[in-house]
């Protein structure tokens, strides 16, 4: 059976209706503009009252869940631009877009990445589009995300730059939550909380199972000056967030030359170009702040199969993203090399962080990404040679 997703306000918990097909219920507990936690319970035939979500609540989070942000998420008045790159996913796009035009802070623009499409239906079915916020309709017939994204970079007209991917659908809060973040001038970087948008099949309760994508519901600020408790820093920042929902200060990002063109999604590296970004923030000496407030919902893939590409396809981007920072960052290679074996451990022992629940067979497949990513990145590389 599926597991029902969906939010609850602690200040007028809605009773959740009767859901043929789910037997579950995965619900993200708001107070104000602050998500304190997830609550998970039965779904009965009858659906839960709001005497029940208030049960589950107190239950899981505590009679009165503590709020990690005080005063909820800040809230931005800032100018943002949107950027989503998509191929061939037009109706996961539209879905993205109509997800955009809910936003309480509008972006001043969201710019589409139309990325080596074999067809014009995206460009037709954003040429039928009337009203809402301003669309600017980019095409390039090179593959790569990060190509995209950086063809979008060069049009931005505004301080804050925020990404996001056709696959996601974003909280009406996101953009107000996510350039909130920008409190002082060493913040280049934000992300935010990636929640799943449905749990319908095995695939994307094992995606779940796995750890999934998000990171926390406590607001985090990040620097090489004061960092966590973790051995692996700066070079962990897969804990960080991740591609699908990152801002970054456009002028900073143009400086170091947009992302990183010969990896990511696209390219024979396959991933990888959100992690370098967020590495060199770091290593750059400037702040990342991990902002839970800023919430999007990600369309996990719905297939077995499609999932065990993606895990081999991390293991491809881990490589490329480790050797896009010594290739951009020379003096980074010492500090990898005195966490190497911390790093191997990381990779390969069946309890670390990284593969607990994996089970072996998924381990194995990451692995081997792994070890044939650095041959992807150099093809990669070369293909991209020219920028």
């Amino acid at each position: 059976m599926a597991t029902l997703v969906g939010d609850v306000r602690l200040e007028d918990p809605v009773a959740v209706g009767p859901s043929p097909g789910h037997d579950s219920a995965r619900l993200l507990v708001w107070s104000g503009d602050t998500p304190l936690g997830e609550i998970r319970l039965p779904l009965p035939v009858t659906g839960l009252t709001g005497a029940d979500l208030v049960a589950a609540v107190r239950a899981q989070l505590g009679a009165r869940p503590s709020v990690s942000s005080p005063g909820g998420a800040p809230v931005t008045r800032t100018l943002i631009s949107v950027v989503v790159a998509s191929h061939e996913r037009t109706a996961s796009l539209l879905r993205c877009l109509d997800s955009l035009q809910r936003l309480r802070h509008q972006p001043s623009e969201v710019i589409v990445v139309d990325s080596a499409p074999a067809s014009d239906r995206t460009a037709q079915a954003l040429a039928d589009r009337v009203g809402g916020v301003p669309l600017r309709y980019l095409r390039t017939d090179r593959p790569g995300v990060a190509h995209a994204h950086n063809l979008a970079l060069a049009r931005v007209r505004t301080d804050i730059v925020a990404f996001t991917d056709d696959d996601v659908i974003v909280h009406p809060n996101w953009t107000a939550a996510l350039g909130g973040a920008f409190t002082d001038d060493d913040i280049v970087c934000a992300t935010g909380l990636i929640l799943p948008a449905e749990l319908d099949t095995p695939a994307q309760q094992l995606i779940e199972d796995l750890g999934g994508y998000a990171r926390g519901f406590e607001r985090r600020r990040l620097s090489t000056a004061a960092p966590p408790p973790d051995p692996l820093f700066p070079f962990t920042v897969g804990r960080l967030g991740s591609g699908a929902n990152m801002a970054f200060r456009t002028d900073w990002l143009r400086g170091r030359g947009g992302f990183d063109a010969a990896i990511g999604t696209g390219t024979p590296a396959r991933g990888g170009d959100d992690l370098a970004a967020f590495a060199d923030v770091l290593l750059d000496g400037r702040v990342l702040v991990y902002e839970p407030g800023a919430v999007v919902r990600h369309v996990h893939r719905r297939e077995l199969g499609e999932l065990r590409k993606i895990i081999h396809s991390y293991g491809y981007g881990l490589s490329a993203y480790l050797l896009s920072t010594i290739a951009c960052r020379p003096q980074a290679l010492p500090m990898m090399l005195r966490r190497g074996a911390g790093a191997v451990r990381y990779l390969a022992a069946p309890a670390s962080p990284r593969n607990r629940g994996k089970g072996p067979g998924l381990t194995l497949l990451e692995l081997a990404g792994v070890l044939a990513g650095p041959w992807g990145y150099l093809r990669s590389r070369w293909r991209y040679r020219d920028g």
